[in-house]
């Protein structure tokens, strides 16, 4: 994961290291999947998340695109 300022940040930072852009979110996003994905871990009851519940996850936070699409 790298950080960064802004949007136009990311795509000079893309430029300058010839990657290609992937996938975004802000901190807020960020913070909203930290609680999603971790905020259950230590139950007893925690299973791993099934690939369309970890989609339904990314997009109820706004996380859409190709990026976020696990299935093949």
């Amino acid at each position: 994961m790298l950080l960064f300022r802004s949007e136009p940040h990311v795509g000079r930072w893309c430029a300058q290291w010839n990657r290609p852009r992937g996938g975004t979110l802000n901190l807020e996003q960020g913070w909203q999947l930290a609680q999603e994905w971790y905020g259950d871990r230590l139950s007893p009851q925690w299973r791993a998340k099934t690939v369309v519940e970890a989609e339904a996850s990314f997009a109820a936070i706004g996380l859409v695109g190709e990026f976020w699409k696990l299935a093949g």
